[in-house]
């Protein structure tokens, strides 16, 4: 929602402050000019990123329309997760879980949670590391190790996209000027023409300059920081996790271990102590 209507304000702003200057609208349609920098910047992309990381940025873009999947719904459904998984484990004993950890799609305990089983990342997290738990062997200090090294490489992977958007706005400047000076070679062609004409690939090869910086910032980079902040939002989804599970693992009770979860949320969608009670019951 707000991708949509950040777009309309840019759009908005930018050509109804053109109109109102008296600008005239058809001077902007330069269909080539688009063609030579978006079709550049576009294969410039192609060249710069392996084939997976222009694919992955194909399907994350899109994915941006929809806002974050990261509530506080979602926050109190993964607390009432941990919670559950670690009653179980601490009144049945660890190997009660087992079975539910092997196979999560078939576990009763996964399936009162839908919106944690959607999330490939947070569920293959949970799972890897209660496993690991099961099957003994690790000290916390090697677990919280461990999970740090495997957060750190998701989130770097999970930035990559953006990384690479992001450089895509800063060439579109530079694509605009190629656009720009493609005009000014064509009006350098044109100057036997009456001055209507030059001045046409004049304002052609000017809006080059303009479509390019306007893609840049207007567009292109604030989709790049959308998806910075999607990344960061996925591993602060992750950190709570790893939160909830080391306090397991250090001995402190289901309760006690899902309260060191919430406060590692951030703030804007942390529940209160009173609701994160008051989901967990109703659950039971």
């Amino acid at each position: 929602m707000n991708g949509i209507l950040g777009t309309l304000i840019v759009i908005i702003s930018v050509v109804g402050g053109y109109i109102l200057s008296h600008g005239h609208m058809a001077v902007l349609i330069q269909p080539f000019e688009v063609m030579i920098i978006v079709g550049a910047a576009t294969g410039a992309f192609i060249i710069a990123n392996p084939f997976s990381l222009v694919m992955k940025v194909v399907k994350t873009v899109p994915a941006l329309l929809s806002g974050s999947k990261y509530k506080k719904t979602t926050y109190l459904e993964l607390l009432g997760l941990m919670h559950d998984l670690f009653v179980k484990a601490r009144k049945e004993g660890l190997m009660s879980i087992e079975g539910d950890i092997e196979e999560p799609e078939e576990s009763e305990l996964f399936g009162k949670y839908p919106a944690i089983m959607k999330n490939h990342h947070a569920m293959e997290f949970i799972v890897d590391y209660m496993r690991l738990i099961v099957s003994g062997g690790m000290n916390p200090f090697e677990l919280d190790n461990l999970m740090s090294v495997e957060l750190e490489t998701h989130h770097d992977a999970a930035e990559k996209p953006a990384s690479a958007v992001n450089r895509m706005a800063d060439a579109l400047p530079g694509f605009g000027i190629v656009a720009a000076v493609l005009g000014v070679v064509i009006t350098m062609g044109s100057l036997d023409q009456p001055p209507q004409i030059i001045g046409e690939h004049v304002a052609a090869a000017l809006v080059g300059t303009f479509l390019g910086i306007l893609l840049a910032y207007g567009f292109v980079a604030p989709v790049a920081v959308a998806m910075e902040h999607r990344a960061e939002d996925e591993t602060a989804f992750l950190e709570v996790i790893k939160s909830c599970i080391l306090a397991q693992v250090q001995g402190y009770s289901p309760q006690i271990a899902v309260e060191f979860g919430r406060k590692t949320m951030p703030p804007s969608l942390r529940p209160s102590f009173q609701e994160m009670e008051e989901y967990i019951k109703e659950q039971r």
